[in-house]
């Protein structure tokens, strides 16, 4: 069981851009990397293509060591552990471990 999924709502606790929130838009689990929405913003020179055929600078998010972010309880208001719990029909669900909520 990862971690960190797709559509998680995480919060950056080390780096640059520490104390940012965002969603998560991919996870490299091999890499132990994700990416985040709004986070670690890099501009990078793009070629004209049929896709872009204006081509320049854009600003691109690149992926973070997936230790650098912290899953954010909305019911806390912060970066928070999580726990799993195992339901009665038998599947899992990551639990907040200060308040006890869902994540």
């Amino acid at each position: 069981m990862l971690r960190i999924r797709k559509n998680d709502t995480v919060i950056v606790i080390a780096g640059k851009d520490k104390g940012k929130r965002g969603r998560v838009l991919k996870v490299f689990p091999y890499e132990n990397r994700v990416v985040v929405e709004g986070v670690n913003i890099v501009k990078k020179a793009v070629r004209p293509t049929p896709k872009a055929p204006q081509g320049g600078i854009i600003a691109q998010e690149m992926p973070l060591h997936i230790s650098n972010v912290m899953l954010f309880c909305s019911h806390c208001e912060k970066g928070v552990r999580f726990g799993t719990q195992i339901l009665n029909d038998g599947s899992k669900i990551r639990i907040c471990r200060r308040c006890g909520e869902k994540i």
